[in-house]
């Protein structure tokens, strides 16, 4: 276990920031940043390179549309444009459609606040999933990159590890489930783990060099 928790400790040296992180996000539990973090999953739902998505959310969040009612209010085009200058270039148009119909429903469904949702599903993982991909754009694996992200504000939902990030774990010899990986890291850092060893699993970060570093 010792060796794990070294293993843990140099993944999260190396790669320590989360994706909403990259992205400008100061995620904290409030309408904003939980808005900022679903358009942000969005866009890493699609088959495209993750710091791709991740260069896209900033153009959007640095042209002012950081809440629903500022992206619902940006044109069509200028939504495009904006994906554009992220080189989010496959996907943009029917992305940018996406965005416009998910701020409205972000709006009538739940006034504009994520915490709503939170709410209406007790903290409770499967309905929340359940709950998130009802926005377009948000399937299964958009649903559990906003929760993989999101637990760092939502404790409830803690431990949340993803097929993704127990992909990376298996490629570090680290436990495949929830509960193991929790027990290698305190509990405010184990959003910040989930998202590092998804990184692992993308190929962004080397298992090879982790576990050397770790062995050293």
């Amino acid at each position: 276990m010792g060796d794990e928790h070294r293993v843990a400790r140099v993944l999260l040296d190396r790669q320590g920031r989360t994706y909403a992180e990259e992205a400008g996000i100061r995620l904290t539990d409030r309408p904003g940043p939980l808005y900022q973090l679903l358009v942000l999953a969005t866009l890493l739902s699609t088959r495209i390179r993750a710091q791709v998505a991740v260069a896209a959310a900033r153009e959007l969040f640095a042209a002012g549309w950081r809440t629903p009612q500022a992206m619902e209010a940006a044109s069509w085009q200028d939504r495009v444009d904006a994906l554009g200058r992220g080189h989010y270039r496959r996907y943009d148009e029917r992305t940018a459609t996406m965005l416009g119909t998910g701020a409205r429903l972000c709006l009538d469904r739940w006034h504009g606040d994520l915490r709503r949702l939170h709410r209406e599903a007790d903290g409770q993982p499967s309905t929340l999933r359940r709950l998130l991909t009802e926005f377009p754009g948000i399937g299964p694996t958009g649903a559990d990159i906003f929760l993989r992200e999101a637990q760092t504000v939502w404790p409830d939902v803690r431990p949340y590890a993803d097929r993704r990030a127990l992909a990376g774990a298996r490629r570090l010899g680290l436990p495949a489930n929830p509960r193991g990986l929790a027990g290698l890291v305190g509990e405010a850092d184990f959003g910040r783990l989930a998202s590092a060893l998804v990184r692992v699993a993308l190929g962004e970060e080397s298992a090879g060099e982790v576990n050397r570093t770790a062995a050293r």
